[in-house]
This record gives C-alpha cells, sequence and structure tokens, in this order.
C-alpha cells in the first residue's frame, strides 16, 4: 500500500550531490563530506598529475564514481561501518569512458575492468550452416 501510495503521489525532484560543471576535486570532495560523511579528501601527487591530464583532455566534467572498501564509509577496511573524522585518499583516477564516468580508486583497494557501452556479444551470431560469425 506504502509502494502503490509513492508512486501515485508527486513525482520528487531529484537532488544531485554535485554539478556535472564542477571540478573534479570539487565533485570528489562532495561525495566525501555528504554521503560518506568525512572531513575532506587527499589527492595522491600521481591523482593530481591525472585530473590535469583529464581537464586538458575534456574529460573532467564526466560523473565520478568511487572506488572504495565495501567495509567502511572510509577509505579504511579497519574504520568499520560510518565512522567520523577522516579523510579519503584518492590514490589513482582511471577514465571508464565507453561507461561514461570516471573512476577515482581510493586506498589499496582493486577494481574490476570496465566493460564496453556495446557489448561484443551483439555482434556475435550462428548462420543457418552453423557457422559462427563476428567473434573474432
Amino acid at each position: 500500500k506504502k509502494v502503490v501510495e509513492l508512486l501515485e503521489g508527486p513525482k520528487p525532484t531529484p537532488k544531485f550531490v554535485y554539478d556535472l560543471e564542477d571540478s573534479l576535486e570539487e565533485k570528489v570532495n562532495k561525495i566525501v563530506k555528504t554521503i560518506y560523511g568525512g572531513d575532506g579528501v587527499i589527492f595522491t601527487d600521481k591523482a593530481k598529475k591525472q585530473i590535469k591530464q583529464l581537464a586538458d583532455w575534456g574529460l573532467d566534467r564526466l560523473p565520478v564514481c568511487m572506488a572504495k572498501t565495501q567495509y567502511s564509509l572510509s577509505d579504511n577496511p579497519a574504520l568499520l561501518g560510518a565512522p567520523k573524522g577522516f579523510t579519503i585518499t584518492v590514490s589513482d583516477i582511471r577514465v571508464a569512458n565507453g561507461a561514461g564516468f570516471i573512476v577515482c580508486r581510493t586506498g589499496d583497494v582493486m577494481v574490476m575492468p570496465g566493460l564496453p557501452k556495446r557489448p561484443a556479444a551483439l555482434n556475435m551470431d550462428i548462420e543457418a550452416d552453423g557457422m559462427i560469425k563476428g567473434l573474432f
């Protein structure tokens, strides 16, 4: 009943954490402070160089995905749950261009490879004679 009531009620207006026109540093800071409850962000020298390169390429206005430990809202897996008074260190920044976003890697977290916008399977087929096409 509650779900139906919500569906039939006034449509909510989404409130975004950051504007796409914000700098990459501003986006990450807003995510850390607004969503995670942290005090701020430290960018390693490597990450700072990557941010500059993304800005030079015009890719710094993409949405941001944070890659961090699943054990904590911080980047420290030993600070379980929702700690207070922490900063997050961004150690590496990658572009998932096919997906259309930037991945900010924190701490030593491992990330999985991104997938293309159009999966290769869409180009594969089996002909009537049993020949497979589109594998390579």
